[in-house]
């Protein structure tokens, strides 16, 4: 029996998603379905507008066996940490399979890239030595134009699994759609044109199936960042704070009125808006640039059916990484941060996600 594994978002969970999970039944019908699954701040540097448990509630009812938590700790780091992280979940619940979106389709070609990456044989550095972002710098090392998001992601999940040596096989589902679409109204369109359709009040009924939608109080964002970054003596030890961009930050924070103006003041050639969104949430979240060098803790089980309980029931004595059900009592650095994280996203949705935190169980799907 096939295990696939799913690493998602769910930004929000939309009918693109679901044409997914129905496409992987379609190739592996006897399989199960393990996703693990990024939970309030995301790898993008964006605050999710659906939250955690109704993410997990969408997967389960939609076609998925098995939601377990990337922490947070690793879910707002690089897409390598993000990419790794997940891969080694995955593969500790006995994953031979991994499916994701693909924008070139072409797995052989993103094989081959992931391998040369590994082996040093692309200087990515020259590049970005030069000033360029990470997408563009790889794109001019290997003479391809290899810069949408899923494909950079699908090169970090291979890789991890060539470094770690995993009996994972990567297979890619051609995505049905442009991420940077931000205009198309078919049935399936990218989570990005979803979110840019809400700013614009617009309806998005037609493009999700379901699901309770939260707003993210922008304002408050802001003023909570304002707040820290002025307070706070040393920006640098914050992950991904780097090359005197804290400095910046303090030079600027008094002369902007806005989360998007203070992007905008310290934007350059360099740094991508994924990176510095992704940057302003590891200083509003405090998470520190050593905090994710430990060994991952637990397995976090956030929700589950009959036939994904029979499954985690018959591996149990061959997994290393402990799977944690009752989760109120855990104490470890990653659920200091998932108690912060879930906290913050509170206050900037008004959502009581801490309801589901502190349920100590996961969602049970009969």
């Amino acid at each position: 029996m096939d295990i696939i594994g799913i690493i998602a978002e769910y930004n929000p969970f939309h009918n693109g998603h679901v044409y997914m999970i129905n496409k992987v039944k379609e190739l592996y019908p006897n399989s199960i379905l393990v996703l693990c699954l990024n939970g309030y701040f995301l790898e993008r540097g964006e605050i999710s507008i659906e939250s955690k448990e109704e993410k997990t509630r969408l997967a389960l009812k939609y076609g998925i066996d098995i939601v377990v938590e990337l922490p947070l700790l690793y879910g707002t780091n690089s897409a390598d940490i993000f990419a790794d992280t997940s891969i080694k979940i995955l593969n500790n619940l006995g994953v031979n399979k991994i499916v994701f979106g693909s924008e070139s389709n072409d797995i052989e070609l993103l094989k081959n890239i992931a391998s040369k990456q590994i082996t040093n044989d692309l200087d990515i550095k020259k590049y970005l030595d030069e000033g360029l972002n990470y997408p563009t710098a790889l794109a001019k090392a290997i003479g391809t134009n290899i810069s949408t998001p899923n494909d950079l992601l699908g090169i970090a999940y291979i890789k991890s699994i060539i470094s770690n040596k995993f009996n994972i096989e990567p297979i890619t589902i051609k995505r049905t759609n442009d991420y940077h679409d931000n205009t198309s109204n078919e049935d399936i369109i990218s989570a990005s044109n979803i979110r840019t359709k809400l700013l614009n009040n617009q309806n998005i009924d037609k493009y999700i199936p379901e699901g309770k939608i939260n707003t993210v109080n922008h304002e408050l964002l802001f003023n909570l960042l304002k707040y820290k970054i002025t307070t706070d003596d040393n920006l640098s030890i914050y992950q991904t704070v780097d090359e005197g961009i804290d400095n910046k930050l303090k030079k600027v924070i008094n002369k902007v009125n806005s989360y998007d103006e203070l992007i905008d003041s310290i934007k350059s050639k360099r740094y991508t808006y994924n990176r510095l969104n992704r940057m302003l949430i590891n200083i509003l979240l405090d998470i520190k640039k050593d905090d994710n060098k430990n060994e991952l803790e637990y397995i976090r089980l956030l929700g589950i059916n009959t036939k994904g309980k029979k499954y985690i029931n018959s591996i149990k004595k061959d997994i290393n990484t402990p799977i944690i059900t009752k989760y109120r009592d855990v104490i470890s650095l990653s659920k200091h941060y998932e108690d912060i994280g879930a906290s913050i996203y509170k206050l900037l949705t008004n959502d009581d996600v801490l309801i589901f935190e502190n349920n100590n169980k996961p969602i049970i799907k009969e």
